[in-house]
């Protein structure tokens, strides 16, 4: 049995600090916006809140999170707290479902009810609109260098993304009610915003499950890998063989060897070496954290997995 692995960072002190600025600036406007969708009465505004409440929850477990996966592993944590990240952006992203779903059925029931709701002070519903465009803007380019760090950062930055987005179509209904006097046009805003919102909170959920399911990496192909491997001198056979992330940059793969038993212990050694490189070096995927478990021969195992590879 043998092992190599390599070290990644994650969260260091530098994406915390960039989460907690923008965590500041995201819960500064989401209680201003609050203020102004009562003040207004707007949908949009209302929505974009409700967009911005899930991002300062999904902004402060993302900070937690960051903070958590300095730690070192442990014999409790052998992983430490990197599949922290991926629970977090799971967590996001059906917030957000629930969130757009709400703000579709508001729209239409603004749109076709019997009575619609009157914008109260639509330059009010300008300024907060400004102002919320202006701490995303903020927020953007203080993630923009970390944002493709792992799944933690990312989703962090999508958050502000679209929420840049979301302040944008509130000013533009902002004009278009101001220019027309219509106040429709705030709840087709507000059902633009929740668009935005469900296909993003989809890609998170589906991403996050699919490492929470432990599926093979994206890009790696299992059959081409035990071609691969059982091309080096020696090797036999290849079974029991698995692939799976733990996190972002944290491929894994385990698999069972069958090598010729009349191999010297030195053979042995240059065998593993030779599969280390093979899947560190050869494939779309890099894989630094190997475990290969070298049978001679003949070997059977007393017990059997249940998923056989």
């Amino acid at each position: 049995m043998a092992h190599t692995h390599g070290h990644g960072g994650h969260g260091g002190m530098e994406h915390t600090g960039r989460l907690m600025t923008t965590l500041i600036l995201t819960g500064t406007i989401f209680v201003a916006e609050v203020v102004g969708a009562v003040v207004t009465g707007s949908l949009a505004l209302l929505v974009d809140a409700g967009h911005m409440m899930t991002d300062v929850s999904v902004l402060a477990a993302s900070t937690a999170t960051a903070f958590l996966m300095k730690r070192k592993p442990d014999n409790a944590r052998t992983w430490g707290w990197a599949r922290l990240e991926v629970i977090t952006a799971a967590g996001g992203g059906i917030l957000l479902l629930f969130v757009g779903l709400y703000a579709l059925i508001e729209a239409g029931m603004r749109l076709f009810g019997a009575e619609s709701d009157t914008i109260h002070d639509v330059r009010l519903l300008l300024f907060f609109g400004i102002l919320g465009l202006a701490a995303n803007i903020g927020s953007i380019l203080v993630l923009r260098a970390q944002a493709g760090d792992n799944m933690n950062m990312r989703a962090a930055f999508l958050e502000v993304c679209n929420d840049a987005l979301g302040s944008v179509a509130v000013i533009v209904s902002a004009v278009v009610m101001m220019t027309t006097g219509w106040d429709g046009f705030d709840a087709i805003a507000g059902a633009f915003i929740a668009l935005l919102m469900i296909p993003r909170a989809y890609v998170l959920v589906r991403d996050a499950m699919r490492v929470l399911l432990e599926e093979t990496p994206e890009g790696l192909d299992l059959d081409e890998v035990r071609r691969h491997l059982q091309g080096v001198p020696h090797v036999i056979a290849v079974h029991d063989l698995h692939a799976s992330v733990v996190a972002t940059g944290m491929p894994i793969l385990t698999a069972h060897i069958v090598v010729d038993g009349r191999m010297t212990m030195e053979q042995e050694g240059q065998v593993l070496h030779q599969l280390q490189d093979c899947l560190r070096e050869h494939f779309p995927v890099s894989i630094p954290h190997t475990t290969f478990q070298l049978e001679p021969q003949g070997y059977t195992s007393d017990s059997s997995s249940q998923f056989h590879a």
